[in-house]
């Protein structure tokens, strides 16, 4: 059972290739991280799942993920559930105001390195406090795609994230002898009057987010492919769904109410990334706790065009 003092988890992992052509992982973390079996998927990439132990965390708790990828490795890193954040705005005499649970994670990959952070939902409880952060820095032939998933109260239950605040910092930097350049700096608070006014959440509880990164600079016509694709993907999904190119890659956007929606797109843009890397089709990682086919869509419309309701 855990104390009163906040926890401070963390988790080191490196990818390296073997002789086989397979990613093999090395690290270790420290409670409340636990490192699950990881398998081979494929193209030797290695998925490996993180498990915390906690089952959720508390205001002033702490999470810290490193990663570093050698050269060629593929690594699939994911959540065994989804993520809690309890409330603690107004539950201490001491800190009235409540105190933040945070979570950092630096992803660092070699040349033609490709990494897959696909962690399950965050779901924010009435009156919590959280504030994640996620850079990466990559060479121009690596790859790297996220997706994250948030809920803002546990709407099943009748309840509002109320005076509770989301934070997330996303920044993609490109390395190479020529020197750095940003991909993406992304950063975003939701909380307050941006959780019902029409420019924010608009009274939506989930918000979702996919970057990639990709590890070719794409022409016009595969850039407008992969839109017009990711687009007709929406099909049958409720929600309000934007996506866009990066100078070397993809950013989509998600917001409405279905968490499982969003699951379904996201995945299905992550398929047709792992297309233009001439990899496998993806698996559905074996601790999803899922009974739907959220990849079959992608399968069935590879080259089909939006309709003309889906210019954006």
């Amino acid at each position: 059972m855990r104390g009163l003092e906040p926890w401070h988890g963390s988790c080191h992992l490196q990818f390296q290739l073997d002789q086989l052509g397979r990613t093999r992982h090395q690290g270790g973390c420290s409670a409340p991280f636990k490192l699950m079996r990881a398998e081979i998927g494929g193209d030797g990439r290695c998925d490996i799942p993180l498990l915390h132990t906690a089952g959720g965390l508390v205001g002033g708790d702490r999470l810290s993920i490193d990663l570093h990828l050698s050269e060629h490795s593929r690594g699939l890193v994911t959540s065994v559930a989804a993520q809690k954040v309890y409330g603690s705005i107004g539950l201490s005499r001491i800190q009235p105001q409540g105190s933040w649970a945070e979570q950092t994670v630096k992803a660092e990959l070699s040349d033609h390195a490709d990494l897959e952070w696909l962690p399950q939902e965050l779901v924010l409880y009435a009156n919590a406090l959280y504030a994640q952060s996620l850079r990466v820095s990559l060479p121009d032939n690596a790859s790297f795609l996220s997706a994250e998933i948030v809920r803002l109260g546990r709407t099943a239950a009748g309840e509002q994230l109320d005076q509770g605040r989301w934070r997330s910092s996303l920044e993609i930097q490109r390395c190479s002898p020529a020197g750095r350049r940003w991909e993406l700096v992304d950063r975003i608070e939701l909380g307050g009057d941006s959780l019902s006014d029409s420019h924010g959440m608009g009274g939506a509880p989930v918000y979702g987010s996919l970057a990639w990164a990709a590890p070719l600079s794409l022409e016009p016509e595969q850039i407008q492919n992969l839109l017009d694709g990711a687009r007709a993907d929406r099909e049958g999904l409720e929600g309000t769904m934007r996506c866009s190119a990066l100078a070397q890659g993809l950013v989509a956007r998600y917001k409405g109410h279905s968490s499982r929606d969003a699951r379904f797109w996201f995945s299905r843009i992550w398929a047709r990334t792992r297309r233009l890397r001439t990899l496998s089709q993806p698996e559905i990682p074996r601790v999803w706790p899922l009974q739907e086919l959220p990849l079959r869509r992608s399968e069935s419309t590879l080259n089909t065009a939006p309709t003309p309701a889906e210019t954006h």
